[in-house]
């Protein structure tokens, strides 16, 4: 069956949730749904979204919110927490995910979605990336995840799912690991992302491989019994876009999750990203939702097309109310809203809410953005291929090492550093790019005022960067940049674009700070 709306039908806009959010896993709780997605080494660790209609996600928190529950201490961008799995069983809640060289595979739970979770209980015996938990109708737990292959890695890539059955009691693997599976191509590359259905008699086992950027790919397995051995779908891949070309404006879709509804429909959330200006993602990897039907024992994802759509008619589900951040924040509350986020785990507080009522003061800090530390920064998504930024900025360097300001941020070597300090006594603001660690000042003029209007407009990839003194009218920086560093595309990685609002010192000790009277981001695509 299509999925074709007569004029009746309402229709739902994909991505259900624009810019960086990968890997997504989704659990039903009656008629309630929760999805989370990876989060790599940016802190608080894994959002946890809620919605009753598939389609309107509102924030509810993160499941790793306290400094006991994540180190990502000199991580990587793209270090950090991987791919996590969300369950729910007789009352709790259970997440497991990766923390990629900062301790491995782990497992909190907590009774309330919204949290606290559990500090994490490491899983020192279950190796590689991207685990999974399945509840069988017997009540048994198990413990599935990806590995190199047992023989050794012949390729790069030469993967392993594999199960082991995990006490609930202890929390400990027990008894033997089962190679499951490697995937549907011979000698494929990077099977992962593993996870494990029952229906009809039949475990399900559906699994990514091809490696998450064009090739990535959806397929399935099943098998009467949970340890195999598993017979490949003979439709596999299940669900890829390889096959479309890298103008096709959906692409490397893949690592996905099932869920039934409670009216008996299936559908599949997936990981996929939109290029723009060429072959370039600098929204990340974004979550997209599709529709299932079972065919002959088989799932067909978006049935008609075979292929994730922009458009689809909503699932038969009571219309969830329509989530819509503000676009302005006035730091007028006495928390951080849900989806600001700091780089790494902060071990101190460099930021206040309160020491300036209506004001975001950020303590300036030793640290830079060009260092895998935690730099006095605050940073929200890119979730839109077209955006403005606004920020009202008031400071005054104590030194001409002192700068503050906005930045656009892929990693510590690519990104764009909007920025105002003083220099030979005079205010300067300029335009930093750092591409492949290599710095270059694009731009930069002299103003002398300490409280600036500065704004950023970006209209595919090319970006302009505009400031306004008080009672002034707009000015031009410098306009036309191109985007594309910000790309994983160039700068490498799994993650998107950060916009942020930052505070250094430059290796310098001080006392002083930047205050951000408000910040506003509007989008379009």
């Amino acid at each position: 069956m299509v999925n074709v709306p007569d004029n009746n039908q309402k229709m739902f806009k994909n991505p259900i949730l624009p810019g960086f959010y990968p890997d997504p896993s989704i659990c039903r709780v009656d008629t309630d749904y929760y999805l989370v997605t990876s989060s790599f080494a940016y802190f608080p660790g894994i959002p946890i979204f809620h919605s009753n209609d598939l389609v309107n996600w509102k924030q509810i928190g993160h499941v790793l919110d306290r400094v006991s529950q994540l180190n990502l201490d000199g991580l990587g961008h793209s270090d950090g927490i991987y791919a996590p799995t969300i369950r729910y069983h007789e009352g709790t809640f259970y997440l497991t995910t990766t923390n990629v060289y900062g301790g491995g595979n782990f497992i909190v739970t907590a009774p309330d979605p919204c949290g606290p979770w559990s500090d994490p209980i490491w899983l020192p015996e279950a190796p590689g990336i991207d685990p999974s938990l399945f509840f069988d109708h017997d009540g048994r737990c198990y413990f599935l995840g990806t590995r190199p292959a047992p023989e050794g890695e012949r390729y790069f890539g030469n993967y392993d799912i594999w199960l082991q059955e995990l006490d609930l009691q202890s929390m400990t693997l027990i008894g033997e690991k089962y190679s499951l599976w490697r995937g549907a191509l011979k000698d494929v590359c990077w099977p992962e992302g593993p996870h494990l259905y029952f229906k009809d008699g039949w475990y399900y086992l559906m699994i990514a491989e091809g490696g998450t950027d064009y090739f990535h790919a959806v397929t399935i397995a099943r098998s009467q019994k949970i340890t195999g051995p598993y017979e490949g779908n003979r439709a596999n891949p299940i669900l890829t876009h390889r096959h479309l070309g890298r103008e096709y404006p959906i692409v490397n879709v893949g690592h996905a999750d099932l869920v039934e509804t409670q009216n008996g429909e299936w559908w599949m959330v997936v990981l996929g990203s939109r290029p723009y200006g060429g072959y370039y993602r600098n929204l990340g990897r974004e979550t997209f939702l599709a529709p299932v039907v079972w065919e002959d024992g088989w799932p067909v994802v978006s049935p008609g097309t075979g292929r994730v759509e922009f458009n689809y008619v909503v699932p038969n589900l009571p219309e969830s109310k329509k989530n819509e951040e503000p676009s302005r924040d006035d730091f007028n509350k006495e928390q951080l809203a849900l989806y600001w986020n700091f780089l790494r785990t902060p071990r101190e507080c460099f930021w206040s809410l309160t020491e300036r009522p209506g004001w975001l003061r950020i303590k300036l800090k030793p640290e830079k953005l060009t260092d895998l530390a935690n730099p006095a920064f605050i940073g929200r998504r890119q979730q839109h291929m077209n955006f403005t930024v606004n920020t009202l900025l008031e400071f005054v360097p104590a030194s001409e090492g002192e700068v503050a300001g906005l930045v656009l941020l892929q990693s510590n070597k690519y990104q764009y550093r909007y920025e105002f300090t003083t220099i030979d006594g005079k205010g300067r603001l300029r335009l930093i790019r750092c591409c492949d660690g290599i710095e270059d000042e694009l731009a930069a003029k002299e103003v002398n005022c300490n409280q600036l209007i500065m704004r950023i407009v970006a209209k595919g990839q090319n970006y302009s960067f505009y400031y306004c003194v008080p009672n002034e009218a707009v000015a031009t920086l410098i306009e036309d940049v191109d985007g594309r560093i910000l790309s994983t595309d160039v700068a490498g990685g799994f993650v998107g674009t950060y916009i942020g609002l930052f505070g250094t010192s430059n290796n310098r000790l001080t006392t002083n700070y930047v205050d951000f009277d408000w910040f506003e981001y509007t989008g379009e695509d």
